[in-house]
């Protein structure tokens, strides 16, 4: 096993550190963690041996607790990934693929055989096989009654493969991609409790304050205050906020510049918060000013606007605190028939 010192760890993510599941981890908040010890290699422990999965929560802890010890706190478990510098991944800040083969389904290889996958403490292979099981209960306001796993793989690599990254199962569950590591030592008792702020998916305001218009403008890409400018003064119009999940909240400001028939506008999505605006993106709505319309799925939205060919539609979507802008759509009315095509149609 190998000593985990007592020290602090900067539990979750913090705003504006991307990919971030802000429904899901603390929002990188310092806890101070007594000192205790955790295995190398996942159950049973041992350099080339093939991680033990398709075991209960109970049967896990059972078998932690034949050996005199017990399964880890997630909190223990991540920090035992992030090592004393909390890192992003327990190889370091930046994402790479290769050095826990993340990015794939779950799959079961022998303990040791990646060796660049360590923490900055020495435990291995905590990502890239199988998922591992937790004491901690999932306390995010949902899943009553599940347990946080931690670890494992995905094809979604750089979200998975993060040392924060948690997911709930059943504590009856079982699969080939579900195993667990032991932890010994007197438990650390902190756990992950998010309290979930939830509102409107979408509320329109009116009215804008003069310091916020300035932050807005503030933020706005230099390449759209020219190209509005060429129209204008640009001003911000009006606001929304998207709640695309709990615990997440994006300010959209309408910025248009020019009066008459053809102004040049377009809509600026932020992330407010301590200290920098965080810039999301901007999309052009023409000379339309543009709307927003959410259908079912808080984490889409659709702009709608219009230039000289016609109304248009843009999707946008959230995902993992980041926002992702799909392709300009228009309705095409299809061609109606004249009378001399129905006529031929019947001889």
């Amino acid at each position: 096993m190998i000593w985990i010192e007592p020290g602090p760890l900067v539990a979750g993510t913090p705003p504006g550190q991307l990919p971030r599941l802000a429904d899901q981890e603390m929002p990188g908040e310092q806890v101070i963690l007594k000192g205790y010890y955790i295995d190398v290699y996942p159950y049973p422990n041992e350099e080339g041996a093939i991680p033990l999965t398709n075991v209960t929560r109970d049967a896990a802890a059972k078998l932690c607790a034949e050996q005199d010890k017990r399964l880890c706190g997630e909190l223990e478990w991540e920090r035992a990934c992030k090592g004393p510098s909390n890192t992003t991944f327990e190889y370091g800040n930046g994402y790479h693929a290769d050095r826990c083969g993340t990015g794939n389904e779950p799959s079961l290889r022998p303990s040791g055989l990646r060796v660049a996958c360590r923490s900055e403490f020495g435990v291995r292979d905590l990502h890239g096989g199988a998922f591992e099981w937790t004491a901690s209960p999932w306390g995010r306001g949902t899943e009553a009654g599940y347990f946080a796993i931690r670890g494992g793989n995905s094809p979604s690599g750089e979200l998975t493969g993060r040392c924060a990254n948690a997911e709930p199962r059943a504590p009856d569950a079982r699969a080939p991609s579900l195993g667990f590591r032991c932890c010994a030592g007197p438990a650390n008792t902190t756990e992950v409790v998010l309290d979930l702020r939830r509102g409107p998916k979408l509320e329109a305001k009116g009215i804008v304050e003069k310091s916020l218009a300035r932050t807005f403008m503030a933020t706005l890409p230099k390449e759209a205050e020219t190209k509005l400018r060429r129209f204008g003064e640009p001003r911000v119009e009006m606001f929304w906020i998207w709640r695309p999940i709990p615990n997440e909240e994006l300010h959209v400001a309408r910025i248009c510049a020019g009066l008459g028939k053809q102004p040049s506008c377009g809509l600026l999505f932020v992330r407010l918060g301590i200290g920098v605006p965080e810039l999301l993106t901007w999309v052009e709505s023409g000379f339309v000013p543009g709307s927003l319309h959410i259908e079912q799925n808080a984490r889409e939205v659709w702009l709608l606007g219009g230039d000289d060919p016609g109304p248009f539609k843009r999707w946008i979507g959230y995902s993992w605190g980041q926002i992702s802008v799909g392709p300009l759509e228009r309705h095409v009315d299809k061609p109606r028939k004249s009378k001399g095509d129905k006529l031929k149609k019947k001889r």
